[in-house]
């Protein structure tokens, strides 16, 4: 996935000065779009400096007031020494396109890399170039980086298995895209949300719901099966809902009664509270499709499930749509720290002062030290430029950033 032109943000660029896109028709206390109907913040009024919070504007008026004008070195961070646990970066393509234009340096971990202590990104320049970026940067980082790591959770749990993202329903409409894009990241197979697809140029994939099946009605609960594989495009696996009204053994049966050799797959949802042992039910259906000849129909898993449910039923399901337990994922609690003001170190009591590098070393430590010391002899540098002078020297690739996270948490021992 290449990055998106930065000439493409000439009619916000011009305002960031102002912190106020001149054409978006709101106060500029506002931060949101007077006709907005679903409460969702723009893209102009993010470029232009408006997702923000209030003291950052205030901090560029009193600097400004003041005529100052300082040249600083800025960090994100969230442990500033490694603490053993490791997150998933993910967010740093949507960092990038928010300060592509400035007057900035920035060098940043790649995506998809795994980070224990010290900076995941560091912006050079003057500080009013970036001040009230700050608020959408953190959210940025913060969020993708929570969601990832959750995912890459479940693809540790289930390495070889399919993972589908299931969980853009309990999330903004306005973020799924991001949602999808970091479960992706984190090695998962698909997702599940239209419109993400097409931001993303790929296909959702689905079943069908049990509103599908209860449309037609317990008696005809086969018809709902057909009308699906007739419907559906060619490409489409014909997967069926097996757990509406009965026992999801009975229900696969009778799927593999009514569509035979058509029948790609099976899908279980039951209700948690109607479950029982999860495990013992996938097992059952297995045991009877291939007793019928048809070990060649997958089984797929989902309904609340989370990294320990996976390891538990990895080796009776061919794959797994995982919902909340990604898209409800915490994000991480990223800060942006000043650490040099004007060329001298700088940083508020209990931060760490002067520009840092950070380093991977080949047993998978992961180590920080001050940018103007040498690191460990055989440690790989992991801050690498995204801007220079402005301008965006990298492009961001969404399979190449799950390589890399599947290589990174082996590495480290995730």
């Amino acid at each position: 996935m290449t990055d998106t032109p930065a000439d493409s943000r000439a009619d916000t660029d011009d305002h960031v000065d102002s912190g106020v896109a001149a054409d978006s028709g709101v106060a500029a206390d506002s931060g949101v779009a007077a006709d907005s109907p679903f409460d969702t913040v723009t893209d102009e009024q993010v470029l232009a400096g408006q997702a923000t919070d209030a003291y950052f504007r205030r901090t560029r008026e009193t600097l400004a007031a003041a005529d100052r004008t300082p040249e600083v070195v800025a960090e994100v961070t969230v442990d500033q020494f490694p603490t053993g646990g490791f997150d998933l970066l993910a967010g740093v393509e949507n960092a990038v396109e928010l300060l592509a234009g400035r007057d900035v340096d920035v060098a940043a971990l790649p995506p998809g890399t795994l980070f224990d202590g010290g900076p995941v990104m560091r912006i050079e320049g003057s500080y009013l170039a970036f001040a009230e970026l700050e608020t959408a940067l953190l959210g940025f980082l913060s969020h993708a980086t929570g969601i990832a790591t959750a995912a890459l959770r479940c693809r540790r749990a289930a390495p070889e298995t399919t993972l589908l993202s299931f969980g853009a329903r309990h999330v903004h409409p306005a973020i799924a895209g991001m949602v999808e894009k970091s479960a992706l990241q984190a090695g998962f197979d698909g997702f599940s949300h239209v419109a993400a697809g097409d931001q993303l140029d790929r296909d959702p994939s689905g079943t069908m719901p049990h509103a599908l099946v209860i449309c037609f009605g317990r008696e005809d609960r086969a018809d709902a099966w057909r009308a699906f594989a007739e419907a559906a495009p060619d490409r489409t696996p014909t997967v069926a809902l097996c757990d509406t009204y009965d026992d999801e053994v009975s229900e696969v049966l009778a799927a593999v009664d009514e569509l035979g050799d058509e029948l790609d797959g099976v899908r279980l949802d039951t209700t948690g509270s109607r479950r029982g042992d999860f495990r013992a039910i996938a097992r059952e259906v297995a045991w009877e499709l291939d007793a019928r000849g048809h070990d060649d129909v997958d089984i797929f898993l989902s309904g609340g499930l989370g990294p320990a449910d996976l390891r538990e039923l990895r080796g009776v399901a061919d794959g797994f749509g995982v919902g909340g337990f990604v898209s409800n994922a915490d994000p991480v609690d990223c800060s942006v720290d000043l650490v040099e003001v004007d060329g001298e170190p700088a940083a508020k009591r209990g931060k760490l002062s002067g520009a840092k590098s950070v380093y991977r070393t080949p047993e998978g430590g992961h180590h920080v030290g001050r940018r103007d010391r040498d690191g460990p002899a055989d440690g790989e540098s992991l801050l690498e430029p995204v801007i220079e002078n402005g301008d965006r020297v990298v492009s961001f690739d969404v399979d190449a950033t799950a390589e890399r996270a599947l290589v990174d948490a082996e590495r480290v021992g995730f």
